[in-house]
């Protein structure tokens, strides 16, 4: 199994969409977003300048598996329910 040395970020959609500059990113946009439209999830290798320089804060830093934890949560993922 390959290792993912990325790390995962969860930053506001409202506040930090627009100060985020994806050609530091692994992604061309705000993909991956919470069910309820306000967060989203940026993947990197090397910290972004936009991090390091404090211009965005995210909420929460996270490695791949707590990533994937978080993203099966009903706050990212639709649970569908079969009758």
């Amino acid at each position: 199994m390959e290792k993912n040395n990325s790390t995962y970020s969860i930053c506001n959609i409202a506040t930090d969409l627009v100060n985020i500059d994806f050609s530091q990113l692994g992604q061309s946009s705000a993909e991956r977003r919470s069910l309820d439209d306000t967060l989203f999830v940026i993947k990197y290798n090397a910290e972004p300048t936009f991090i390091a320089s404090g211009l965005v804060i995210p909420s929460q830093i996270l490695t791949h598996s707590e990533c994937l934890e978080l993203m099966n949560t009903s706050n990212w993922t639709e649970i569908l329910e079969f009758n």
